[in-house]
């Protein structure tokens, strides 16, 4: 099965806090590297539900709107403002 990581969907902005100013995501792949690598918390159901879902979502088994709703789940649950 081909991967495909730079499915695209309508963008988000994360405020990561006071240190980790805003992130713009808009694809499966920052929303899979901002999960993985800059993430302030790492456990969490939506947390370990985005991470599965964005995998999913790199394989074609779901299409990236899933993933945005999955992020955005992740994020308030981690106290993550989101603006759309």
């Amino acid at each position: 099965m081909k991967r495909n990581t730079l499915r695209p969907f309508p963008a988000i902005t994360l405020v990561m806090g006071e240190s980790g100013g805003t992130r713009r995501v808009n694809s499966v792949h920052q929303a899979a590297e901002l999960l993985l690598e800059h993430w302030p918390v790492g456990n969490g159901e939506d947390y370990v539900a985005a991470v599965r879902i964005c995998l999913e979502a790199m394989l074609g088994a779901v299409p990236p709107e899933t993933v945005r709703e999955a992020l955005i789940r992740a994020a308030r649950e981690a106290g993550i403002s989101v603006m759309q």
